[in-house]
């Protein structure tokens, strides 16, 4: 049949005449594809991508974004989402890699709840169960409390900031 793999063809000729365009003018493109299930596979991952393999080869960088769990409000309202971002492959810097981050509604990502996990790594944010203190304060129970108390507090967020580039920076060297 003249219509099967269609899409993987097409795909396959844009991509080739593509490729060299995009490198002569330098410009990024990113394609967004959807992941369907493969019947009947008994090993290895049942999920792939529409489209054929010829987007897997001539990508430089593969991103696999998934939706970890759904972050509520006080009145369990849905807000954001964390996300899971995991690197598939990489053309230009070491593959595998993965990363964990809120993107609230209406926000885009979190830069407070970053500043709380960036700062629980680093040990400037002290986490015991589910308390949260810098230096000698208390800054509150639970991940939603200590965002609420940084948004209110700029001075603080701010202080949390400067030593966490410092850390990030004496942890480069």
């Amino acid at each position: 049949d003249s219509k099967m793999g269609l899409h993987a063809r097409l795909m396959s000729q844009a991509l080739r005449k593509l490729t060299s365009s995009i490198s002569k003018t330098n410009c990024t493109v990113i394609f967004i594809n959807q992941l369907r299930e493969k019947i009947g596979v008994m090993f290895g991952n049942p999920e792939t991508t529409t489209g054929g393999n010829a987007l897997k080869f001539y990508a430089s960088v593969r991103l696999d974004i998934r939706r970890s769990t759904q972050i509520k409000d006080s009145n369990n309202e849905v807000t954001g989402n964390k996300t899971r971002v995991k690197v598939v492959k990489n053309k230009v810097a070491p593959p595998f890699k993965t990363a964990e981050f809120d993107i609230m509604y209406g926000e885009g990502v979190s830069k407070i709840g970053e500043i709380i996990d960036i700062g629980v790594d680093y040990e400037i944010i002290k986490k015991s169960g589910s308390w949260f203190s810098y230096e000698d304060t208390k800054l509150g129970q639970g991940r939603d409390a200590v965002k609420t108390l940084l948004k209110d507090n700029p001075d603080l967020m701010e202080e949390l900031e400067t030593k966490i580039k410092e850390a990030i920076k004496i942890a480069k060297q």
